[in-house]
């Protein structure tokens, strides 16, 4: 798994997390999925900006770290879904934490700029 070849590269722990959830479009692509699954076309609208291959390319990035699945119908015209994983679960604190850090450093920056 692609996983376990960054884990070698890595430093920390620390380090892993960010290879796995950074970069511009990861952390709202889970945040949509937070909410279930999700068919290409419905994250494609919901993440304004995101270009076609760049959401495939981070959907395939996070398929290979095990916290995104992907679900193929074969039907006519194909259906694809997305889900998150146990592990891709497993993120849903993290990210929480990282939202309520970024509240207050928002606000700590606004009195100091006041």
């Amino acid at each position: 798994m692609e996983l376990q070849i960054k884990q070698k590269k890595a430093n920390c722990p620390v380090e892993i997390t960010l290879k796995v959830i950074g970069g511009r479009w990861k952390v709202l692509i889970l945040k949509e999925l937070f909410g279930g699954v999700k068919r290409f076309n419905q994250l494609h609208r919901s993440l304004k900006g995101v270009t076609q291959k760049m959401l495939t390319q981070q959907l395939r990035e996070m398929e290979a770290d095990g916290i995104v699945h992907r679900e193929v119908y074969l039907q006519v015209p194909p259906k694809v879904e997305y889900s998150l994983t146990a592990l891709g679960k497993s993120l849903k604190p993290i990210i929480n934490q990282m939202h309520e850090w970024g509240i207050k450093h928002l606000n700590i920056n606004k009195h100091k700029i006041n």
